[in-house]
């Protein structure tokens, strides 16, 4: 009754407005040009002939409204053909052919008016399009799951992927990739959505996807926009303000936007954040130092900015739609995306009218980002291509090719960071494994029932955080099995009843093997596991992702892990760090030490060498195909790293890493 209510008073709104339906009048745009200035000469054309409500409905983004059967509703027809927006954010979940549809839907609704302008149809797709189309659509690693590659072939598989499906829906305009570096384990909202904590590997591999998303004809968007990779405070739910100096912003955060305004990219998205280097009182999105003086004229990009959603309460709470929407094209967004209630949508298009009527937003101000949004739409084609075929978006989302692609990527992205000697699980044993966790715990029990010959057993928690109770529970469960694997997740920190639950299950004795299925510092919290192994399936939204929780039960089962670390886990396994089942060797080993050695993580030149003479012995031995001698003298080896340790000769993180290694060839030698 409610949204009745509402749904009444904005037509009452509209028609007291005398809002007029200008569709009647149509203007056929019959145009074709094909080079910069002819594109140029046709946007200024279609801007001459537009009226007020036109252009300022160009810097609006609504949010898809739909009726009971998943299609556009009358609200959705309206802002379209009576408040002219120029861009669609599609939410919810559909099938490819249906989504499709719609798509092509919103478009008739905009080709029915006077101008007959296309829209921008956009979404979230930074995981491609199964956040929009789960059932039908390719699930494809999270982008950390990328940086865990290290490859850019991958980086490159990925968008081309995710292009060339949601392009087959009717989307034109990706909000992917996230650019954002990861340098803040506790962040609540970026983790995995980032590539990496490293700023090159992150500028790279945004580089590379942007190439291939605009390649094949989706706009590419870097977000967010200084940097939303060290918060602890998630934009959604408040307004991070970040300390940081003008030097580790121009270092760390602003390079991979940089790197990707120079490969050309069409799209940045802003970020609720307040950046106190350049703007100590407004968020960027609101901010004219951020977005004109930083964006637009120091780091030269001249195209699409577009704001990060509205309704988020960084903004909410301390700014009305309206006034906040008025703001943000002030300070040089391009397109506001109002994506909250019915009310506020209208309030953020009468609010933008209003200023625009008053001069409080300039005729030149609103001139340049009309520029921008057709000539976009002009490159991209979109007067011409603005429909597609549903038929094509069935054969081409979620194909056989597609899903293979990312079952290689998310192989190659599991990252077993600690191993003693347990993993992998002998698949032809009939031992009962027992799967344990907070969450995706039928997931993973399923994919284990299909790698394994034995029985499964599984427990979940009731939440992320379980009771001395339910870990009893679970161990008592887990007394009937052979082996353990357990999954842990996290948002920031993992919650003690976690970290609990994983030592209890190791007390039992049982060879157990931890997995986290989100962040992958959970091993920070329950060090003295067997063995540990990152997957990076799940965001902090919690999305489903079969295709990484599938990887990583096949690597407990032999796959061989081909992931790295794209981030430190601190104290313990550096940027870079992942053992492998087959390669592990003396020789590897030390490689390792060396590069150890040149980062300058040993005191002495003596401490060196006197690990490298184990393992040169060790080397021998391998040859010799000598397994008792590897292992006693691998168990020589930690004997000398504990005694380094004690005597501050080699830092923690190379002596975790070392020991882990060391354990690893240790244990594959025991089962040999």
């Amino acid at each position: 009754m409610k949204k009745l209510f509402s749904f009444i008073m904005i037509l009452l709104l509209m028609a007291s407005m005398g809002i007029p339906h200008l569709h009647a009048q149509k203007k056929e745009i019959d145009f074709h040009p094909a080079s910069e200035n002819e594109k140029r000469e046709a946007a200024e054309q279609i801007i001459d002939n537009m009226n007020d409500r036109e252009k300022i409905g160009q810097l609006v983004m609504a949010a898809n409204d739909h009726a009971d059967n998943g299609m556009p509703n009358e609200f959705m027809r309206q802002m379209i053909q009576e408040y002219y927006v120029g861009s669609v954010i599609v939410y919810g979940k559909r099938d490819a052919v249906s989504q499709a549809e719609y798509n092509n839907k919103v478009q008739e609704y905009a080709a029915d008016t006077r101008m007959n302008i296309p829209l921008f149809t956009s979404a979230d797709l930074e995981n491609g399009a199964a956040q929009r189309v789960p059932d039908d659509a390719t699930t494809l690693p999270r982008q950390m799951g990328v940086g865990a590659t290290h490859s850019l072939t991958a980086a490159d598989e990925y968008a081309k992927i995710a292009a060339k499906e949601v392009k087959a829906l009717g989307f034109n305009w990706s909000y992917s990739p996230v650019a954002d570096v990861n340098n803040n384990p506790l962040n609540p909202v970026i983790g995995v959505r980032s590539f990496s904590e490293n700023t090159e590997l992150v500028s790279e591999m945004t580089v590379t996807q942007v190439a291939r998303y605009q390649e094949e004809d989706v706009i590419a968007t870097a977000k967010h926009f200084p940097g939303h990779g060290d918060t602890e405070t998630d934009s959604h739910y408040g307004l991070p303000i970040v300390t940081y100096d003008r030097e580790i912003l121009d270092e760390v955060h602003l390079p991979p936007f940089q790197e990707a305004i120079d490969a050309g990219i069409d799209s940045i998205m802003t970020s609720h954040i307040i950046i106190e280097a350049i703007d100590p009182e407004l968020p960027a999105t609101l901010s004219k130092d951020v977005l004109t003086g930083l964006l637009r004229e120091e780091m030269g990009f001249d195209g699409l900015i577009v704001t990060d959603a509205m309704e988020m309460r960084a903004i909410t709470d301390n700014w009305g739609a309206g006034e906040a929407a008025v703001m943000a094209i002030q300070a040089g967004a391009d397109i506001v995306m109002a994506v909250g209630s019915q009310a506020a949508q209208v309030e953020t298009l009468e609010a933008l009218y209003d200023a625009y009527q008053s001069g409080e937003l300039t005729e030149e101000r609103v001139q340049e980002s009309l520029e921008r949004i057709l000539m976009k739409k002009l490159e991209y084609d979109l007067f011409e291509q603005r429909f597609v075929d549903p038929s094509d978006a069935e054969e081409v989302v979620g194909n056989q090719e597609h899903r293979n692609t990312a079952d290689e990527i998310a192989r190659d992205s599991i990252t077993l960071v600690k191993n003693e000697g347990i993993l992998p699980f002998d698949e032809d044993s009939e031992e009962t494994t027992f799967v344990a966790g907070v969450t995706e715990v039928n997931a993973i029990a399923d994919r284990v029932e299909q790698r394994s010959s034995g029985n499964v057993v599984s427990w979940q928690a009731s939440s992320h955080d379980p009771s001395s109770e339910e870990i009893e529970e679970a161990m008592a469960q887990a007394e009937e099995a052979d082996r353990i694997l357990v999954a842990t997740f996290a948002i920031a920190e993992l919650p003690e009843g976690q970290r609990n639950l994983v030592e209890a299950l190791k007390e039992t004795g049982k060879p157990a093997a931890a997995v986290s299925v989100g962040l992958p510092y959970d091993l920070q919290s329950y060090p003295e596991v067997d063995a540990y192994m990152a997957s990076y399936a799940l965001d902090n939204w919690q999305l489903a992702n079969p295709t990484s929780i599938n990887a990583a039960v096949d690597v407990v089962f032999g796959e061989e892990p081909g992931g790295k670390l794209p981030i430190t886990i601190e104290g313990q396994y550096p940027f870079g760090h992942g053992l492998k089942y087959s390669s592990n060797s003396a020789m590897e080993i030390q490689n390792i030490l060396k590069q150890y050695a040149e980062d300058g993580e040993f005191t002495s030149d003596e401490a060196v060498r006197a690990l490298e003479l184990h393992l040169i012995a060790v080397g021998q031995y391998e040859n010799q195909e000598n397994g008792d001698k590897v292992v006693r003298h691998m168990e020589g080896f930690k004997i000398l790293l504990n005694h380094q340790l004690d005597h501050n000769l080699i830092s923690l993180e190379a002596f975790n890493s070392l020991q882990t290694h060391a354990d690893d060839l240790i244990g594959k030698w025991q089962q040999n």
